[in-house]
């Protein structure tokens, strides 16, 4: 055959030297026979007619059962009328059925009888492959929007009604009726607490808000580094050594219950590293955790080393409780694959950071504030959107992946900034209707309304928060989510493995000589 000429059958690929057995040859004869001819199966034939495969697969599987090689027929192990291919197969067909059936080789038979073998490295070798569809494989979309990829208990979020849930109640009512330590007990145990479970449960979390010695020492190095402060970069970093200071292991090898002490844990210690940080970067000193407070309040207590009012620790208890969980999130998503390797928690969550801190997920609360502040003052707001829209630029705090109506979130917080009062929630209320009228105007059947950050940033400015803290704030709470998905990932688990569609040159080429 010509140089660079393409291979169409199985017929100009296959090696007509076949090794062949007889049925009642024995497992030590014929595994003697592939080793000295070099091959990795043998052919079982009656006459001319293939009747079974015996793979070097195979012999694995005969030498775990302990089983006699010299005492053992092959017909005992062999697979029986395994598949063939003709010779007038296309090379490209051969090719997708070997990767479907996930086999090495193919006997190639014409009229019934055995004239060769086919093997996938033949195929690599010689024969151009076009891309292949495998049969079962799913087209989906980029991004995989709409794409079922798993069954959850923990919640979900209904876009086009703007609704979303925690197991099986209304998010926003939690956050309206209930405690974050009340809703972190729901997504955990599958319950709201009783009195008495509250009171053990809250034991539990104000025990783990404590940093191990290890983690403490390097904090102030890991505070100083780089010349802008990312938290989220040293939250990562703690939470990595926080894990290898606990000797977390990975989820494969220990207990739902060990699994879910490891949660407990890293999701009330967060708040401990975030203010730490923040208070060392500064040059301040670390404000150790209140021995009563709960979890908002504290963190607001750590954080300005004051105990703050009533009205500012719900207010930023109900901003946490309304973004612990939103379904399958680009974090949370990135959380359960990491899980579904068998890996520690630890490693889950700091993937999971990893996610959150990109622009387009995690976002910047403090980019709407500043949106606020660059407007200026109500009567600017359709001159300021009208030129962002013409110039190309986001308009941030607006729009979602998910939500065609109003984010329920940010209803919420809207109502929740109205209550703690001041000019700059009044003003966001103002520039809230003015953009969505503009947007609405320019950009139609965009449906675009104000998300959870719009409102977002003026609670948690009200609150005391600096805008640096914002993102941090966001994940503090959303660790808790992402637990929540980790033990249920862990508990019923299949790595999470999807394929891609190859689409580069057309393989296999002569590799150039250097």
């Amino acid at each position: 055959m010509a140089e660079g000429a393409v291979v169409r059958t199985v017929g100009e690929v296959m090696s007509r030297s076949v090794v062949t057995a007889l049925p009642a040859e024995t497992v030590a004869e014929v595994s003697a026979r592939m080793v000295a001819h070099g091959v990795g199966s043998v052919v079982v034939a009656d006459g001319a007619r293939p009747i079974g495969i015996l793979t070097e697969r195979d012999l694995l599987r005969f030498a775990a059962s302990g089983g006699d090689p010299s005492g053992t027929k092959v017909a005992e192990w062999m697979t029986e009328e395994p598949a063939t291919l003709g010779t007038d197969v296309s090379a490209a067909d051969a090719f997708a059925r070997l990767a479907e059936a996930g086999y090495r080789h193919f006997p190639v038979v014409e009229d019934g009888a055995l004239v060769g073998i086919v093997s996938m490295r033949d195929l690599m070798k010689v024969a151009s492959i076009e891309p292949v569809t495998h049969p079962g494989h799913i087209e989906a979309p980029k991004g995989l929007a709409g794409v079922i990829v798993a069954e959850t208990e923990v919640g979900d979020v209904r876009g086009q009604e703007g609704f979303y849930h925690y197991r099986q109640y209304s998010a926003v009512d939690l956050a309206e009726k209930r405690s974050l330590e009340d809703v972190w007990h729901l997504l955990f145990q599958g319950e709201l607490p009783t009195a008495e479970e509250r009171e053990a449960f809250l034991a539990e979390i104000r025990a783990n808000r404590t940093l191990p010695d290890a983690v403490r020492r390097e904090l102030p190095a890991i505070a100083a580094a780089g010349d802008e402060f990312v938290p989220l970069d040293g939250l990562r970093t703690a939470i990595s050594l926080l894990g290898a200071s606990l000797d977390f292991k990975p989820s494969l090898d220990i207990s739902a219950q060990e699994l879910r002490d490891n949660a407990m844990q890293v999701c009330a210690v967060i708040p401990t590293i975030l203010t730490a940080l923040y208070r060392l970067r500064q040059g301040r000193e670390v404000v150790e955790p209140h021995p009563t407070l709960g979890y908002a309040a504290n963190y607001l207590y750590m954080l300005t080393g004051e105990e703050p009012g009533v009205d500012e620790a719900r207010g930023v208890e109900q901003y946490l409780i309304t973004t612990i969980d939103h379904g399958f999130n680009a974090s949370t998503f990135t959380a359960r694959v990491i899980t579904s390797t068998g890996a520690d928690l630890v490693a889950a969550v700091v993937g999971g950071i990893g996610a959150l801190s990109g622009p387009l997920h995690g976002g910047a609360p403090s980019r709407a504030l500043a949106m606020l502040d660059e407007i200026g003052s109500p009567e600017n707001t359709e001159a300021w959107v009208r030129n962002a829209v013409e110039n190309g630029d986001r308009i941030m705090g607006f729009g979602h992946r998910v939500y065609k109506t109003d984010d329920p979130r940010s209803v919420l917080l809207r109502s929740v900034a109205q209550r703690l009062g001041g000019d700059k929630a009044a003003f966001a209320v103002q520039v809230e209707k003015a953009v969505v009228d503009t947007l609405a105007e320019l950009k139609p059947g965009r449906e675009l309304y104000a998300n959870v950050e719009f409102y977002a940033g003026v609670v948690m400015d009200r609150c005391g928060l600096p805008r640096e803290m914002f993102t941090p704030t966001f994940a503090s709470s959303r660790v808790i989510g992402w637990c929540a998905n980790i033990l249920e990932q862990a508990a019923d688990n299949r790595i999470i493995r999807p394929s891609a569609r190859y689409v580069g040159p057309p393989p296999p080429q002569p590799v150039p000589e250097p």
